[in-house]
């Protein structure tokens, strides 16, 4: 006999517990995040902004021409596509946008212009101003 003969031909015993399908096994064995926050890391390291341009003062000649030109005209709600900087909070650098904009107010004291829907834009951000309205000046801002 045996060590085994007692038991050798019993039935499997009955969980108390009831049967997990094969998917919900496979995921308490599925990999996990080690290092939490990791790859949302790598992705931001490798995400690339652009160096903020610093123009020189001719350039900011024209735009302030152009600004004072705008502001003069206020109430004829010039629509004028503008391109400027917006600093990126994450890491160093930024991108440039190019937005087509009603101003609604040039507000000389804190730099900024503000616009019809709201949005403000720093004037020591902005890197080019061009409007139909400057047409017919195009030699007043060269």
């Amino acid at each position: 006999m045996s060590k085994y003969d007692d038991i050798i031909n019993l039935s499997r015993p009955k969980s108390k517990y009831p049967n997990i399908s094969d998917a919900s096994r496979a995921a308490q064995f599925s990999p996990f995040a080690a290092l939490i926050g990791y790859d949302e890391q790598i992705k931001e390291t490798a995400r690339i902004t652009d160096k903020r341009i610093y123009i020189d003062d001719d350039l900011i000649e024209i735009l302030n021409n152009k600004l004072n030109y705008i502001d003069q005209n206020i109430k004829s709600n010039p629509v004028v596509v503008i391109t400027y900087f917006i600093e990126d909070v994450k890491k160093d650098g930024g991108k440039y946008i190019t937005k087509e904009i009603v101003i609604k107010k040039i507000d000389k004291i804190n730099q900024l212009i503000i616009c019809k829907d709201g949005g403000k834009i720093q004037i020591a951000d902005i890197i080019d101003i061009s409007s139909p309205i400057f047409n017919k000046l195009d030699s007043y801002f060269q």
